[in-house]
């Protein structure tokens, strides 16, 4: 795990860090949904395919990558996802992380094993040894959603991007999936969002490009 600090006096986006950080502290989320007519068809299992993607689009640019270090902004080489598995029994769930591997049928085989190791497993961090550079994704499988908002009142120096996905469901003979987005404004736009989202859904009209033989 790498952390390289940002030169401030000569980062191109520091006139926008500070405003939306340090005057007007700004997260801001977007719902959108996402087409996984063409994943769904070619059998692929929705939840880790989905780790995967926003792993990889994720450290593709390096305004996803942006935290804080001991008061010191700088970026990441690489992260994983932490996500959410459910205990039925009990109601409640559990943090689990897999690290991150460009190549999928590697990182689905990660992924298994940390299932079998520690997805039954309760308490809020079962998986032992837990890195800083991970970013949270959450599987809400109960109901579909056209918006969703974490409120991060003591939150401002959480730079990492938050993911959300809800209940699939179908429209025009094709199956959706909601994707919420939330983000710190001072190191993500707009623009680097939905470019994210469009990145992402890409992928998920050609999962022949990236899925390979699967285990």
């Amino acid at each position: 795990m790498g952390w390289t600090r940002i030169d401030r006096s000569r980062w191109k986006r520091e006139e926008y860090f500070r405003h939306y950080y340090e005057d007007v502290p700004c997260f801001y989320s977007m719902t959108v949904p996402l087409d996984v007519t063409r994943l769904r068809a070619a059998g692929l299992r929705l939840y880790p395919a989905m780790l995967y993607l926003l792993s990889r689009t994720v450290n593709r640019h390096e305004e996803f990558r942006c935290a804080l270090v001991n008061g010191e902004v700088g970026v990441y080489d690489a992260l994983s996802p932490s996500y959410t598995v459910f205990h039925k029994e009990t109601e409640t769930f559990s943090n689990l992380w897999t690290e991150y591997c460009g190549d999928y049928p590697r990182f689905l085989e990660r992924y298994g094993e940390d299932l079998r190791l520690y997805g039954g497993l309760e308490g809020f961090s079962p998986k032992p040894g837990e890195p800083d550079n991970l970013f949270t994704v959450s599987m809400l499988p109960w109901a579909s959603f056209e918006g969703f908002h974490l409120h991060l009142p003591r939150g401002n120096d959480y730079l990492l991007p938050i993911f959300t996905m809800g209940k699939l469901f179908a429209r025009e003979g094709k199956t959706w999936l909601p994707l919420a987005l939330q983000v710190h404004h001072s190191v993500c736009d707009g623009f680097h969002a939905c470019r994210l989202v469009n990145e992402v859904q890409a992928m998920l009209d050609a999962p022949e490009a990236w899925s390979g033989p699967q285990s």
